[in-house]
């Protein structure tokens, strides 16, 4: 199943009396289950294209199917709705409330989200921040945490609500090298369980792990290729999977 298909995507800017094609007539699918690192530097079109796949901005022209629905002509309230019900982010600087815990960040937003009936915000909380193994830091503030720590909750916030995808854009930026390695690793784990991961960097070194990678250039796509040092869907990360922490989604409405 396509979790993300482009049909002909446009996204033009008026910039000082011109247009800019920040996309320029892209068109991809990204399967569920797939790692894929987008690629590019400043201003190849990256990080617009990150913004459409998240829905916090639309489409000049063409479509964008999300778990086989168009959602290009969706109204801004709907859109925040897949956002918090479909989507989770990753940013590069962990986006974390100070003087604010481990759990209760992760909670925040399942305070947005539609509530489905024996709902314990708490629960699925603390559920994600075991996934991410921060079990023991659940009452830590963010000062009380090392770089890589921060980041681990932020993917816990991001899977709380058992998004269909997520999206982290250059999640690495702020960690050093062994912590970006620890990061990476739990990004592929996460993804060898069944979840969709699109990360975008400029950093090659972060591209490899990744399945497959997406080159971009002047708002197109310059090179789509397998990268087969990485780990495929499928396999297993010592042995075990770890549960879902919240069941089946419901389908876009």
């Amino acid at each position: 199943m396509e979790t993300i298909l482009l049909k002909d995507a446009k996204k033009i800017f008026s910039l000082g009396g011109e247009k800019v094609h920040a996309l320029d007539g892209v068109s991809l699918s990204i399967l569920s289950g797939e790692f894929v690192a987008i690629m590019g530097t400043s201003g190849s079109g990256k990080s617009t294209l990150m913004n459409i796949f998240g829905c916090l901005d639309t489409l000049t022209e063409g479509e964008y199917h999300l778990e086989g629905v168009n959602v290009s002509g969706m109204d801004k309230a709907r859109l925040a709705d897949v956002r918090n019900q479909r989507i989770g982010f990753v940013f590069q600087g962990f986006n974390l409330l100070p003087r604010t815990t481990a759990l209760e960040n992760v909670q925040l937003p399942l305070f947005y989200s539609r509530k489905r009936k024996g709902d314990n915000p708490k629960k699925r909380a603390a559920e994600a921040l075991e996934r991410v193994g921060l079990g023991n830091r659940m009452d830590h503030e963010p000062n009380q945490l090392s770089g890589g720590q921060q980041q681990r909750v932020a993917i816990a916030r991001a899977l709380v609500n058992d998004p269909a995808i997520i999206l982290a854009d250059e999640p690495t930026g702020n960690l050093d090298s062994k912590t970006t390695l620890d990061v990476l690793n739990l990004f592929r784990e996460l993804n060898l369980q069944g979840i969709t991961i699109v990360i975008v960097t400029h950093e090659p070194e972060v591209g490899q792990h990744a399945q497959r990678v997406i080159t971009m250039r002047d708002g197109r796509i310059i090179e789509d290729h397998l990268n087969g040092k990485a780990l495929h869907p499928g396999g297993r990360v010592g042995g075990a999977s770890l549960p879902n922490i919240s069941g089946p989604r419901e389908a876009i409405s």
